[in-house]
């Protein structure tokens, strides 16, 4: 895989996008806002494959971030992909309360 420029302008692209700050952000990836802030400036050559790992768990196309090429939702309408977007912004507790939400719907449609 070849890592194409502007890793560090992707991740903040990313954030943003989910709405926290670079502590938060830290914190769910497993680093201090520091370090945090400095992949954002400095880019790959200081990201380690946890972080990496990490990123996905948190609903960020890591593939995205390394080679600036979308993967994740690849195939999805527009509806369907807004739809990601919208459930990849909301607070953790607001999207476990969909998943119960999606899943009572689908059981009792497969009734």
């Amino acid at each position: 895989m070849l890592i194409a420029d502007g890793v560090g302008n992707r991740l903040r692209e990313e954030r943003e996008r989910l709405g926290l700050s670079q502590e938060e952000f830290g914190t769910r990836v497993g680093v201090s806002r520091g370090t945090q802030k400095k992949y954002e400036l400095s880019g790959a050559s200081s990201i380690d494959l946890k972080y990496v790992t990490a990123l996905e768990t948190l609903g960020v196309d890591a593939t995205y971030i390394l080679t600036a090429a979308r993967t994740l939702g690849e195939g999805l309408s527009r509806d369907e992909a807004a739809i990601l977007d919208q459930y990849r912004a909301i607070p953790e507790q607001d999207q476990r309360a969909l998943r119960r939400f999606l899943k009572a719907m689908f059981d009792d449609a497969g009734q």
